[in-house]
């Protein structure tokens, strides 16, 4: 059974990936959201953002095959929840971008992810300034003010888990204006 913070997890992700805010997630609303992450960090190798472009492509495939019950090309909120209520149709994808993510977010590839190309990927997602502050804060960072790429993957990854509670990522629901 999901956790209620899962569930808040998973409302605001929905509506963060519906990009159009026409209730339903749709390829175009993938595109568009691919092409923000990119360009939020410049300095990002071409390679990396094509690798975190794929990770886009690929999550959009996953969700339409896995939970596009009425075949209309799109997933709505309640075909959605399925990624909390069956997270094993989900994993792969989830790990994939979690790594491509956290690569983009360390173009110097030294392991390391600064609060300002943190910030700058999470903003082109649409999460709130203060909540991505929160959660960054709550991934501790070390000297320099920067994070581990592997403890944000690993935070990705945990965002999606159903039985997970008291994560870091739950600071990116609180207060969220959905």
């Amino acid at each position: 059974m999901p956790t209620t913070e899962a569930t808040d997890r998973v409302q605001l992700v929905f509506s963060l990936f519906d990009a159009d805010g026409n209730g339903y997630i749709e390829p175009a609303d993938f595109d568009l959201m691919g092409r923000r992450v990119v360009a939020a960090v410049p300095a990002a190798g071409d390679a990396v953002k094509e690798r975190m472009l794929g990770a886009f492509r690929r999550y959009w495939d996953t969700l339409v095959t896995e939970l596009d019950a009425n075949g209309d090309g799109r997933v709505s909120f309640e075909e959605f929840t399925a990624i909390v209520l069956n997270p094993q149709r989900f994993d792969a994808t989830v790990e994939e971008f979690a790594q491509a993510l956290a690569a983009m977010g360390d173009p110097d590839g030294d392991g390391f992810v600064t609060r300002p190309d943190f910030r700058a990927l999470m903003e082109a997602i649409g999460f709130q300034r203060s909540n991505i502050e929160a959660l960054f804060d709550a991934f501790g960072p070390v000297d320099g003010d920067r994070v581990a790429a592997t403890v944000w993957a690993e935070g990705i990854e945990d965002y999606y888990r159903p039985e997970k509670a008291g994560i870091p990522g739950d600071h990116l629901t609180a207060d969220a204006a959905l």
